[in-house]
């Protein structure tokens, strides 16, 4: 195992503990710095949605490019819709494209509607690692969009770091220790020598000072 459980639920403990009080529920982030890895060759580059065991205290917010059974299906599940029409009007108007970009952590798209999004609205979506996950014509998005709002989306691009959500200030530790364990799988999977390939790691909240996990 690349760390303990119970070293990054000390970690995690200690930086709830040294964060002042907020007027909100602050998250607690994750940051992973890589080392001995060449970041400018894509191979090397992590991009992945890691499903977390005790999500992060609130669901992440899910949109979905649809019509029909599957449109009535994804606001049943409480996602947001987009319809097949609002794909033009989006990509007309690059402020509100943007704005549903930053909105939404997740999107899914019917299959047939890839193309199409790819076209006018991949320049928005792209750079912001949020293409839709195409899913079949007429398939119920429902266990898709419960699986993404306990999921968190690890990024590195071309720099040997990466930051992810793990919890709510208001978690348990062990829980969010549990998260962070998830989110270590994905690079004893991608690297040889995951060990040797990570620089250090730290926890904070959003606001309060950062932990020394390694």
């Amino acid at each position: 195992m690349l760390v303990e459980k119970e070293k990054v639920e000390k970690a995690i403990k200690k930086a709830v503990e040294e964060a002042k009080q907020r007027k909100f529920v602050e998250t607690v982030d994750m940051a992973v710095n890589l080392k001995n890895v060449d970041m400018k060759r894509p191979e090397n580059r992590i991009d992945a949605v890691v499903v977390l065991p005790h999500g992060i205290g609130k669901p992440r917010k899910v949109a979905v490019f649809a019509k029909g059974e599957t449109a009535l299906k994804a606001k049943e599940a409480g996602a947001h819709v987009i319809s097949p029409e609002e794909i033009g009007e989006l990509a007309k108007n690059k402020r509100n494209a943007r704005k549903i970009a930053r909105e939404y952590d997740f999107f899914i798209a019917e299959a047939p509607l890839m193309p199409e999004i790819g076209k006018r609205l991949g320049p928005v979506l792209g750079p912001r690692g949020k293409m839709p996950q195409p899913i079949p014509p007429l398939s119920n998005p429902a266990p898709v969009i419960e699986r993404l709002r306990k999921s968190v989306k690890i990024r590195t691009k071309d720099k040997p770091t990466f930051h992810a959500p793990i919890g709510g200030r208001n978690m348990e530790p062990g829980k969010m220790a549990e998260n962070a364990l998830e989110i270590f799988k994905i690079i004893e999977n991608k690297y040889e020598n995951p060990v040797q390939s990570i620089k250090s790691i730290y926890v904070k909240t959003t606001m309060g000072p950062a932990v020394r996990v390694i």
